[in-house]
């Protein structure tokens, strides 16, 4: 998987991502590599989670699968979630963040998770038959879809989250347009993602592992938050958490130990690269009030 790739074909870099992860959900394969997710062992992705700030309770309260150990940050824990509202997860994998939403909402909430991966919305559904009999809350439900398109009507969710995924996304601008396009006024917006702190060495940009691996496809800080500004959100706050990326390149998962040969001997990955927390809000229309 360390053949170079076109950055400027989005088709080509969805096919990558699409493909990669199909092997996720199907058991057969890591974020990136052939071996794999996080070293093929349930313990791996929970180690992780924990890293990123997941607690055990959390974590116990899942169905067997859901953690698949793609985790870059903890969106639920950000977002502060409510009674009664409506959230939507982007790139929602297995519905690892969704289930755990869906507990926050309660039964007069909803949760709603999107994914392009056909066989990841697939073990989003069977996933969520356990989480039904579990808790007695009919509340999730997983849509197929691109996040650059959401399956989505307007003004209808009142927080969207995200785990490491918008980074993934050849169109990002369009995301994050589309993430205005579906909130309430008022909405909010609770992402973990991978940014840069400064451009990747050739080796690894070029690398499809490392696309697929949530590093290649991410931007500068600042070039997110100009996305995020040029989409209409106000408030907006940034937060780094190089100890994430620490957690996810400790993991036994071997794209990592793979990608992790690709940086110079002299500087660590945390040098190029970051977690950010990211929150912001879609203002109230005129003559609204809060």
């Amino acid at each position: 998987m360390n053949n170079p790739i076109d950055p400027s074909g989005p088709e080509q870099a969805r096919a990558a991502v699409r493909e990669a992860y199909g092997r996720v959900a199907a058991g057969v394969g890591s974020c990136c590599g052939p071996s794999s997710c996080c070293g093929g062992q349930s313990t791996d992705a929970e180690v992780l989670a924990r890293a990123l700030g997941y607690g055990d309770s959390d974590l116990a309260a899942l169905p067997q699968g859901a953690n698949l150990g793609l985790s870059c940050g903890n969106p639920t824990a950000l977002a502060g979630l409510r009674p009664g509202e409506v959230v939507l997860d982007l790139g929602c994998g297995g519905g690892f963040d969704v289930f755990l939403a869906g507990r926050r909402v309660g039964v007069t909430g909803r949760a709603i998770g999107v994914d392009m991966t056909p066989e990841m919305i697939a073990r989003a559904r069977r996933n969520a038959q356990t989480y039904r009999q579990q808790t007695g809350l009919d509340n999730v439900e997983f849509r197929l879809g691109e996040i650059e398109h959401l399956p989505v009507a307007d003004g209808s969710v009142d927080v969207i989250i995200s785990n490491c995924v918008i980074n993934l996304s050849p169109e990002k601008a369009q995301v994050w347009k589309e993430m205005n396009r579906v909130l309430k006024p008022g909405g909010r917006v609770a992402v973990t993602d991978v940014a840069l702190l400064k451009p990747l060495p050739d080796t690894v940009r070029q690398s499809v592992a490392a696309l697929v691996g949530c590093i290649a496809g991410a931007e500068l800080v600042e070039v997110t938050r100009n996305l995020i500004e040029s989409a209409g959100f106000t408030r907006i706050q940034m937060r780094s958490h190089p100890d994430h990326i620490a957690a996810m390149f400790n993991a036994s998962d071997p794209v990592f130990r793979q990608l992790r040969a690709l940086f110079p001997e002299t500087g660590s990955p945390q040098a190029w690269i970051t977690s950010l927390e990211i929150t912001a809000e879609k203002p109230w229309t005129d003559g609204q009030n809060r």
